[in-house]
């Protein structure tokens, strides 16, 4: 049997919820998608279209069923600057690129992109693969945009 989830709700950790869905950034917005629970349950999205999920929302079925959606790690590039300035210079370069960012006020992260790499490595930046949460900006407009490179 699918869990069909139709509402979003806000994060509330105290909230009990019946299955937890680890998602990837790129999953989390995908609006109307079959997904796998963590304990093998199907459910299917059928939000809104432009929805984008963030960790410790909580979706919702029309019997009731509560479901929390978490970040899932992945493989990201975590960039690191000496200085706020040199950071603000590679979030300016990389937002020229309109790809997908988390933006943090001592580090960036991208998902992985040899040619970017290699762009913040000769800007001087440290960059370090690393295995965590992605939570990219929604952007002005509400969505997440991801190119592929």
């Amino acid at each position: 049997m699918t869990t069909v989830l139709e509402t979003r709700l806000p994060p509330d950790p105290n909230q009990p919820v019946e299955l937890t869905l680890a998602l990837t950034a790129e999953q989390r917005t995908r609006s109307r998608h079959r997904f796998t629970a963590e304990t093998g349950e199907s459910v299917y999205l059928n939000l809104p279209r432009g929805t984008v999920l963030r960790d410790g929302d909580r979706l919702q079925a029309q019997d009731g069923t509560q479901v929390r959606v978490v970040a899932k790690p992945e493989t990201v590039l975590t960039v690191t600057a000496s200085s706020p300035f040199e950071l603000l210079r590679a979030a300016y370069h990389l937002g020229n690129r309109h790809i997908a960012l988390e933006l943090a006020q001592d580090y960036l992260r991208l998902l992985p992109d040899p040619v970017l790499e290699a762009m913040l490595e000769q800007l001087g930046l440290t960059v370090v693969r690393q295995q965590v949460p992605f939570e990219p900006e929604a952007g002005a407009y509400g969505h997440v945009h991801h190119d592929d490179h």
